[in-house]
Order: structure tokens, then C-alpha cells, then sequence
């Protein structure tokens, strides 16, 4: 049975960075391409008026533009600006969550947007109970869902008390990439490789998440994260629960969620010994960063999925700041041939799956071909499918009209969440410091030390350019 749509969007923090950046250019595609015909009203305590607010979008909107190098839809601006509302007040001052229900008028299933900090979300979520704002309606929050387990369960227990599961979004942008919703569609859609998706013939699996940029003025809130609680417990576990989950018994989103589930649960708990911590040198001269800073800025480890499927196999993954390029690369390594019956100087060499997940989306597979000549000796060849598409919607214009409509595919469930800070949470305490390495390289040199296999970590590089 379909849920209803929510008849109005509150956006709590609606004079933040994330709104100028993300959330004011995804609604005004969201009015150009699906429609979008919501009240918009958004809250902050900033003592601004509405017009204040209007030139904020505004100036969010041409600075998406100049970003595109094309000119702001002034047009589309308009309809979004007639459907702002402003609601100013201290989020902990009962009268604001007052004139916040005068607002929504006859909405009586509002989609409420917390892009605020986590401290907030109970005091936010109690004030829309008290006022009334509570009932039939939908919560949307922005990682992170707490700083380890126990502060995790602490936020979908404060959560829980005024909203059931099923009406919470937890956002995580990365899941509403396409090419990360490819590797599932690759998966299942194609049968070819499910006889091969296993520990008898895979050997290892690498995951690289890398950025040439460092924290760009973050230090302060970088400082209080880190690597592993920036990305690793979310964008790359899901990733990973993505690449080796079994079948879901259909496409609604319970079925896909209980597989994840099952999955993060088979995870090993991280120790000590499975983690390489690193920081790029001058990060501890960055603003708001402490001085004698043990923070990573890299982070490298192993990982053991204990299912029938993967027992034995290695899942390698790593991600940092200040690396050679930026993208984003998942390698699965086939294991070799159990014997060379026609290169007999070279060993057996195994054959791999590439998908490149950004900037550019590539799926390849490694493989040997004969070279031309009387000798049956082979090299290396890559077998690449690029998919040029019409461009997609951006995660948050994804993730914020399937909260509208409640569909929940692509957002995390309380149990997911608590089951993936389980894995990393022994390794929360920094138990051995940084190993510092230069900008530009790929991490510190003990990172080559997780790696079992001789050929050790896959460093991706640039994608040439398609043959015409």
C-alpha cells in the first residue's frame, strides 16, 4: 500500500552551510523537474527576516550556477522563493515550535529536515511533540548517528520516543549516488557473476576512497571526527555491504535492509592490529586544529565477513585526504589459476572486476589475451564499459523526494546504523598514534602492511579518455 506524500517540508537550519551549498540548489531542481509544490518553511535562530532568507537562496543559487558555468534560472527561482516561509527562533523556546505549527496552516503530514547537530535532534523532536507538529509526520537527520555505539543508541532511543522507525530518515548523501546504487543493480541483475561471488574464487576485495583535497577549512569539525567516523562506519561499510550482501527476497526496502543487516552483523569487530591510522603532514597547522593533533586524516585496514560466502576472504579499505587523486574504486582480485599451462616462465596471473565509482562510472574486468605470434604467451588486457547517461539527480534532490513520498530505500535503519559502529568501535580509542605522510603520496608506508598479497594495494589512476 502506498504511504501517503508529505504535505510540507520544515527545514530546521536553513541559514547553514549545508543549506547554501546542497539544499536550496536540490529544491529548486526538485520544482523544475518533478513539480515540487510543498510549502517550504524554513527555521533558525540567526534574528534574520524573510527576505534575508530569500537572498541567501538567491545567492546559493548563483553560485550553483557559476560553479556549472551557466546562468541562474531566474525563473525557478521564483517558484521556489514564493514557497519559502521563515521561521525564527531558539530551538529550545517552546514559542518557536508554536509559530512553526501556526505556519504549516492545514499541513497535516509535514517531512521535517534536521540540518542541525546532533545534540539538537532530541530537543527538536520533543518540541514538535509538545506543539503538536508530531503526528503522521516524517524526521530527517544528517549523519553522523553518534560518535561510537553507545551514543548511537542513545540518539535512536531519544528519536524513538516521538517517532516510530518507519517515519525516521537517517540522509547519508553517498547512498544516493548512482554509481553506488549500480553496484547493487550490477549485482542481482546479472547472473553471470553470482557463481564466481564468493570465497572459491574470490581473493581479496580493495576499497579506496581517496581525495586530493584536505579538510578545505574544516579543521575544527575534522578535528572532532576524524577519517574513520567521517567516512569509513558509513560511506564504506555501505559500500561494502553493498558489494557482498546476498540477495534481498525483493526490491522493497525491508527485504534490501534486512540483507545489510544480516551482513553488518557477520562484520568482524576492527582491533588494534587491523588498523593503520595516518595524518598528512601540516594538517596540525590547519585552523582549529590542536597542535600535538593524533587525529588520522587516513585511514587503512583488513576486514573479515564471517558468512558462508566470504569466510577467508580479505576486504581491504582505505580512504584519506591529501592522495594523489580523487575517486572513489572498488577492486575485487579473482583468485589465479591453480596451475600455468601456457605462460610457463610468468606465475598464473588472476583476473579482476574495476568499478570506479567517481568522478567518472566504469566497470571493467581484468583479463589475459594471447599476443599476436607462434608462442602462446598472453598480457594483460581491461575490457572497460563506461555508461554515459542524461545527467542524474544530485543525492539530495534524490533522498529529499523519496522522503517526501516515504520511500526509505536509500537511507539506513537504527539497526544498521548500531551494527556498523559496532565494527568500528574498538577502534574509536586510538590506541596507537598517527603515522604521519606527505600530500601528494598514498598514505604512510605501513599501510602496505595490510595488504597480504605481494601485489599490495591497487593505487587507482586517472581514467584515459574514451576512444571516440
Amino acid at each position: 500500500m502506498p504511504t501517503p506524500r508529505s504535505d510540507a517540508l520544515v527545514f530546521f537550519g536553513a541559514t547553514g552551510d549545508l543549506a547554501f551549498k546542497k539544499i536550496f540548489p536540490a529544491l529548486q531542481t526538485m520544482i523544475t523537474r518533478d513539480g515540487l509544490d510543498l510549502p517550504i518553511i524554513c527555521i533558525a535562530y540567526s534574528h534574520w527576516t524573510l527576505e534575508q532568507l530569500r537572498q541567501r537562496a538567491r545567492d546559493s543559487l548563483e553560485q550553483a550556477a557559476r560553479d556549472k558555468g551557466v546562468a541562474m534560472d531566474e525563473a525557478a527561482f521564483a517558484r521556489l522563493s514564493d514557497r519559502l516561509q521563515y521561521v525564527d527562533g531558539d530551538y529550545n523556546d517552546p514559542a518557536t515550535f508554536t509559530r512553526l505549527k501556526q505556519a504549516l496552516g492545514e499541513a497535516r503530514r509535514p517531512l521535517h529536515y534536521l540540518a542541525i547537530p546532533p545534540s539538537l535532534f532530541g530537543v527538536v523532536a520533543r518540541g514538535l511533540r509538545d506543539a503538536g507538529c508530531a503526528d503522521e509526520a516524517r524526521i530527517v537527520v544528517e549523519k553522523p548517528f553518534g560518535r561510537d555505539l553507545a551514543t548511537a543508541r542513545q540518539l535512536n532511543a531519544t528519536l524513538h520516543e516521538v517517532f516510530p522507525e518507519p517515519s525516521i530518515f537517517r540522509i547519508d548523501h553517498y547512498l544516493g549516488k548512482e554509481p553506488v546504487q549500480n553496484l547493487l543493480y550490477f549485482r542481482f541483475a546479472n547472473t553471470v557473476f553470482e557463481p564466481v561471488w564468493n570465497h572459491h574464487y574470490v581473493d581479496s576485495v580493495q576499497i579506496t576512497m581517496a581525495e586530493q583535497f584536505g579538510v578545505d577549512g574544516r579543521g575544527a569539525f575534522y578535528e572532532s571526527v576524524g577519517a574513520i567516523r567521517d567516512v569509513l562506519q558509513n560511506h564504506l561499510l555501505q559500500v561494502t555491504s553493498l558489494l557482498a550482501m546476498d540477495a534481498p527476497v525483493g526490491n522493497d526496502p525491508a527485504a534490501i535492509n534486512a540483507e545489510k543487516l544480516r551482513l553488518f552483523r557477520a562484520m568482524r569487530p576492527l582491533g588494534p592490529a587491523d588498523v593503520v591510522r595516518g595524518q598528512f603532514a601540516g594538517y596540525r597547522d590547519i585552523d582549529g586544529v590542536a597542535p600535538d593533533s593524533d587525529m588520522e586524516t587516513f585511514v587503512a585496514l583488513r576486514l573479515y565477513i564471517d558468512t558462508w560466502r566470504w569466510s577467508g576472504v580479505p576486504f581491504y579499505i582505505r580512504a584519506g585526504k591529501c592522495l594523489p587523486i580523487t575517486t572513489t574504486e572498488v577492486m575485487v582480485d579473482m583468485k589465479t589459476p591453480p596451475m600455468s599451462v601456457f605462460d610457463t616462465i610468468e606465475a598464473p596471473q588472476s583476473n579482476y572486476f574495476r568499478f570506479r565509482l567517481s568522478p567518472e562510472v566504469v566497470i571493467a574486468e581484468g583479463a589475459r589475451v594471447k599476443t599476436p605470434g607462434e608462442a602462446m604467451r598472453g598480457e594483460p588486457v581491461e575490457l572497460v564499459a563506461r555508461h554515459d547517461s542524461a545527467p542524474e539527480k544530485s543525492p539530495y534532490e534524490r533522498l529529499l523526494g523519496d522522503a517526501i513520498r516515504g520511500d526509505n530505500s536509500l537511507f539506513t535503519s537504527d539497526e544498521c546504523v548500531e551494527a556498523a559502529w559496532a565494527v568500528v568501535d574498538r577502534v574509536l580509542n586510538h590506541a596507537s598514534p598517527v603515522a604521519i605522510y606527505e600530500p601528494g603520496s598514498w598514505g604512510p608506508a605501513a599501510a602496505a602492511d595490510v595488504v597480504a598479497s605481494p601485489e599490495g594495494w591497487h593505487d587507482p589512476q586517472a581514467e584515459p579518455d574514451a576512444p571516440c
